[in-house]
């Protein structure tokens, strides 16, 4: 079913530019800025997105995961079929792995831990996710803190998504009663308000070459 345009959310583009992080003759790696889409979207004006801009500088570049709009970080960007078939192979897997680093509400107790519930998109918010046991599929997130501010009442943790379900990371912290800051999808009003942007940031992504079989790692810190 096609959605009307007036259903379609407009979601302006940062001008803020990619970092070019890693680069060899098959396969690049970018740092994102938040604010951008990974790939088109449906509106019209929701063209200006990552690929679109990477691949004014190398044509090949194509799409093998994604980040949120509001979400910054690493994202590895295959340049030919061969590599882009190894490396979602890796993801298929769950041989890609990824850090995130994010700014929560509150204290996490206890500071280490893991968050396994089943997540399902809300057909009746969409594009909203919800956690749902009944229909929803295997979702599994690894938490560390890294530091609390009493000041604040944020804690600053590191996340590790074992899969890679949408929203993943953002509907885990915010069913662990501790939505990270700057969230306006699942976030209450005043966490969300507490930041201008989603303090989420992918940090640190290691796989494997598909060409040299070279483990390689990446990372790239938050501006947060």
């Amino acid at each position: 079913m096609t959605a009307n345009l007036s259903d379609l959310t407009v979601l302006p583009a940062t001008t803020e530019p990619y970092q070019l992080v890693y680069a060899d003759d098959v396969l690049l790696v970018v740092n994102k800025p938040a604010r951008l889409l990974t790939v088109p979207g449906r509106h019209p004006q929701n063209q200006d997105c990552l690929i679109a801009r990477v691949q004014r500088e190398f044509p090949g570049a194509q799409v093998v995961h994604r980040l949120d709009y509001d979400t910054s970080g690493l994202v590895v960007l295959p340049l030919t079929k061969r590599v882009l078939s190894d490396i979602s192979k890796q993801f298929q897997a769950r041989t890609v792995h990824k850090h995130y680093i994010a700014v929560v509400d509150g204290e996490l107790t206890p500071a280490e831990g893991e968050i396994n519930l089943p997540l399902a998109a809300d057909q009746q918010n969409r594009p909203l996710y919800k956690v749902c046991r009944q229909t929803g599929k295997p979702a599994l997130t690894r938490y560390k803190v890294l530091q609390y501010d009493s000041a604040t009442q944020q804690s600053r943790v590191q996340l590790e998504p074992v899969t890679g379900r949408s929203h993943q990371l953002r509907l885990h912290m915010q069913a662990l009663g501790h939505a990270i800051v700057g969230d306006s999808l699942y976030a209450t009003a005043d966490i969300a308000g507490n930041s201008p942007r989603l303090l989420l940031h992918a940090a640190n992504i290691r796989f494997v070459h598909p060409l040299s079989g070279a483990m390689l790692s990446f990372t790239a810190e938050a501006d947060f």
